[in-house]
């Protein structure tokens, strides 16, 4: 599956929906280092984006990115932090 990373000059972030997290039983093991908006969460490239990658690839999916590169700050930064327990019904 192909999933979208976005990065600036300092950081990087994977796109991933919320409940993809849920589906793959992670959702609460996300940090607050990563943000959420709008049904998806941005995993922080670090830790977060890695513990999703490896649940995806134990389920045998291979995980392909789309980058998108920004030479300035990604809005992502100011999305508030991933919070576990905030999906709203009718979230994507």
């Amino acid at each position: 599956m192909k999933y979208l990373f976005f990065s600036d000059p300092g950081h990087g972030w994977l796109k991933v929906p919320l409940r993809t997290l849920q589906t793959l039983g992670i959702a609460g093991k996300v940090t607050r280092y990563s943000h959420q908006r709008g049904g998806y969460a941005y995993l922080e490239e670090d830790c977060d984006a890695p513990l999703f990658i490896e649940a995806m690839e134990q389920r045998g999916v291979k995980v392909e990115f789309a980058e998108h590169i920004a030479n300035r700050n990604s809005r992502i930064r100011s999305y508030p932090p991933y919070a576990f327990g905030t999906l709203r019904a009718g979230s994507p």
